[in-house]
């Protein structure tokens, strides 16, 4: 097996013939809850930020030997945006048990952070576009996702504190 390879596809979901950044999302999706869930938000964070620089320097070396730049089966960048986005949402730790109540709002966190991040990752307003259109390597393919995860995270928190602020939830 080549661990390289299975590392910057997220075990391979980046060699879905269709939509392959998304497919990495969701890929990546379960794991980030289980690491927010069992072990809190601040670990998540803090394995995203290994993960960031292991996949900075995996990526510099993949596009040294291939002579391309941000191949479309590289998705270990949706996996580092969307658990960015998972670990800034919350900001608290949750039990599985936590994840049908709907007065506490991890559910519906997740769901946010999933959908604002494939929204910045996708369109790539403002810094995310440049970074996307300027930045080469390793960190102009993981650059883009990590702001778009960072965007997505803060999105879903202020959108749960207005839900919780309008009294719909609680």
């Amino acid at each position: 097996m080549n661990f390289r390879l299975f590392f910057i596809t997220v075990g391979y979901s980046g060699l879905s013939p269709k939509a392959p950044g998304t497919m990495g999302t969701l890929a990546s999706l379960p794991f980030g809850v289980a690491i927010l869930i069992f072990l809190g938000p601040q670990t998540l964070f803090l394995a995203t930020l290994l993960i960031t620089l292991i996949a900075i320097k995996t990526i510099d070396r993949y596009e040294a030997e291939t002579q391309s730049h941000d191949s479309q089966h590289i998705v270990i960048d949706e996996l580092v945006g969307m658990w960015f986005a998972l670990s800034i949402a919350p900001g608290i730790m949750f039990a599985f048990s936590d994840l049908g109540v709907w007065t506490n709002g991890i559910a519906i966190q997740i769901a946010l952070s999933l959908l604002f991040f494939r929204l910045f990752d996708i369109k790539k307003p403002s810094i995310i576009g440049r970074i996307d259109r300027e930045a080469k390597g390793g960190l102009g393919v993981m650059g883009d996702d990590i702001i778009a995860g960072f965007a997505g995270g803060i999105a879903s928190a202020l959108i749960w504190q207005m839900i919780l602020k309008s009294g719909f939830i609680g």
